[in-house]
């Protein structure tokens, strides 16, 4: 379809329902061996509220997470089917940073950031340390990763897993054209942030910039940063669902929706590995997106 090897991570089908239990469970277990034993605190669109969630349970301890009042509802369920806490009354994207740091000072509890964490990087890298012993197995080596960007968390792991056990793979972010802060900062060489909570599909992408810690690896590791239509990422939720059966969030769909059409920086016929980074959404965000673009529900 595309003209090239293409091998899909499902991540869709880890365990809370995206890759952010990797980073989760990394950090919460690290604050519990330094004996850090403090309940733990998320500020999350929703998938790292989840897996901070599912890693406290299983952990024992108690979980609060802040969510912005417009987040995703299956998302909101399943944090609260952990378990956890969830503060949203007057919770925006742009207030929630605020609110988590105020109620964590408060509360006395553990923030555990969404992206802009090393401990919470670590975990992401093995993404990356995870396709170096499976990729041998199936005979293949990509030149390209290709992976959702929103706070950077997930491709500044996978940049540093990649460093150490992929050298000589590229590592590319994938993020929609309305939230294109990351593209902006990697071109320009300066972090950018965007004025305005973006308009997306993608709703785990919302961010108004990258996380600090993470900018400087992705400026320094990373191949560049691609940006897709609202109706490229409806195409590839639509192709990944009909046709590979696989229920991936928006969110999910970006890093294939990046090679529905030439780029020059994925050389035609290169094979890549594109990251499905979550599959948390309800079946009519799916249908509304799809019909939407001309397809029918």
């Amino acid at each position: 379809m595309v003209g090239r090897p293409v091998w899909l991570k499902a991540e869709s089908l880890q365990r809370s329902g995206s890759f952010k239990a990797r980073g989760a469970f990394n950090a919460v277990v690290a604050g519990l061996e330094a004996g850090d034993n403090r309940g733990v605190l998320a500020v999350s669109s929703g998938n790292h509220g989840q897996a901070v969630a599912l890693a406290a349970r299983e952990l024992g301890l108690p979980a609060t997470v802040v969510m912005p009042e417009n987040s995703s509802p299956v998302k909101v369920t399943a944090v609260r089917a952990y378990g956890a806490r969830v503060i949203n009354e007057g919770v925006t994207g742009r207030n929630r940073e605020q609110v988590a740091a105020d109620v964590a000072a408060r509360d006395g509890l553990r923030l555990i950031h969404p992206h802009d964490d090393p401990l919470v990087m670590a975990g992401q890298s093995t993404v990356a340390m995870e396709l170096a012993d499976q990729l041998p197995e199936v005979g293949e080596r990509p030149r390209a990763i290709l992976a959702p960007l929103g706070g950077g968390g997930l491709i500044a792991g996978i940049c540093l897993g990649a460093a150490s056990r992929l050298p000589g793979v590229e590592v590319l972010g994938v993020e929609p054209e309305t939230a294109d802060d990351g593209a902006r900062s990697f071109y320009s060489g300066e972090l950018v942030t965007l004025d305005e909570v973006p308009q997306t599909a993608a709703d785990g992408v919302r961010t108004l910039h990258l996380g600090r810690r993470c900018w400087e690896v992705i400026r320094a590791q990373a191949r560049g940063v691609l940006t897709v239509s609202e109706a490229e990422l409806a195409e590839a939720a639509y192709f990944l669902f009909t046709r590979l059966k696989l229920v991936v969030e928006p969110t999910g769909a970006l890093a294939v929706a990046a090679l529905l059409r030439e780029r020059p920086e994925i050389p035609a016929g290169v094979e890549a590995v594109c990251i499905l980074s979550g599959g948390n959404c309800l079946p009519q965000q799916l249908a509304e997106l799809t019909t939407l673009r001309g397809h029918p529900a």
